[in-house]
């Protein structure tokens, strides 16, 4: 096949984007105080190097000034605003949760019509866990696509059977891989969202699409109703992702504004006894080779840093989501999958 026939394509989203694993498990999928602990430790193991090995020596910086006040207090400054900056964040996601009673009976009524749809589309019940709510509609996809090979078996068009037959396997290979991450993953954690994204649909709706259209004489009207009933299981996906991505979004940023609100207090007292009490005496001696005082006054600054590092994983995770899925339509944005 040439390659604008080629329905064969990267399903996951590792394959997709073409990066590293270590790179995406940083990004995606490590545990977010993992991760948080990484880039502290990195800027503790930074400062202790880079300050026993430049000089002047740091002991005669902290002699002969008031660096350590300097350095601590301005933390102290910056935990105070970071923090309130970051709540203040939460709460204006929170508050596109509220509104008047209209604007929340609105909101039931359209939740309410696209659970009436997918429940005429499955067969069944909606569900009401957000992964079985995906893996149904994946399930359905995975369906109507058996349906259609099966079909176009019978067609006397060899290139459209051999396209149909490598798209099916495709959608069904992936399908059986995404159903397979879902099950049993909890909402709140990354589970639900990141399997979620391994499912390819914009390019296989593209790809229906383009059989509609390229075969259109060769199909019969059982034919075009079965790539049509396929599109509508596929379109749906996509909504029902995003709001799953939106959910999670905002239990993210709610968890942040707690753990960032966890860490400021001990941040804050460690900055606090840093200014009153710590001096260039306080902390004699060394150890292999370093000075107590250049370990002390590091690992403070590392404490210090935890909130802001946490507010860098989490957000690092949902800045990656959120430019791997900027368009909901067949859109291909990547350079990598044109």
């Amino acid at each position: 096949m040439t390659d604008e026939t080629d329905i064969s394509t990267a399903n996951t989203m590792r394959e997709r984007s073409g990066e590293s694993r270590i790179k995406l498990w940083l990004l995606l999928r490590a545990n977010r105080f993992l991760v948080s602990s990484i880039l502290t430790s990195a800027v503790f193991v930074a400062f202790v190097i880079a300050v026993a090995a430049l000089d002047p020596p740091f002991s005669r910086q902290i002699e002969s000034g008031d660096m350590i006040d300097t350095m601590f207090s301005t933390m102290i400054t910056v935990i105070v605003t970071g923090t309130t900056l970051v709540v203040t964040i939460g709460q204006l996601v929170l508050s596109q949760e509220n509104g008047p009673l209209g604007d929340q009976r609105e909101r039931m009524s359209s939740s309410m019509d696209v659970r009436d749809f997918t429940e005429e589309l499955i067969g069944s019940p909606s569900p009401a866990d957000p992964s079985e709510f995906l893996r149904q509609i994946i399930g359905i996809t995975a369906q109507r696509t058996t349906a259609l090979r099966e079909s176009i078996d019978k067609n006397d068009n060899e290139n459209l059977r051999e396209e149909v037959d490598e798209f099916a396997e495709s959608v069904t290979g992936n399908a059986d891989t995404v159903r397979d991450q879902l099950e049993g993953a909890q909402f709140g954690s990354f589970d639900v969202l990141f399997a979620a994204l391994n499912f390819n649909y914009s390019w296989k709706i593209f790809q229906v699409e383009r059989l509609a259209n390229e075969h259109e004489e060769s199909l019969n009207e059982e034919e075009r109703g079965l790539l049509d009933d396929l599109k509508t299981a596929l379109s749906l996906f996509g909504p029902a992702r995003e709001h799953v991505k939106t959910l999670y979004f905002q239990w993210a940023l709610i968890d942040l504004s707690q753990m960032i609100l966890y860490a400021a207090v001990p941040a804050l007292a460690v900055a606090g006894i840093m200014v009153a009490i710590v001096d260039a005496g306080t902390f004699p001696g060394s150890t292999l080779g370093l000075d107590h005082i250049i370990l002390i006054v590091g690992g403070a600054f590392a404490v210090t840093l935890v909130p802001f590092m946490l507010f860098v994983s989490y957000v690092l995770r949902i800045v990656t989501i959120a430019k791997r899925t900027l368009a909901i339509e067949p859109l291909i944005l990547r350079e990598s999958q044109r």
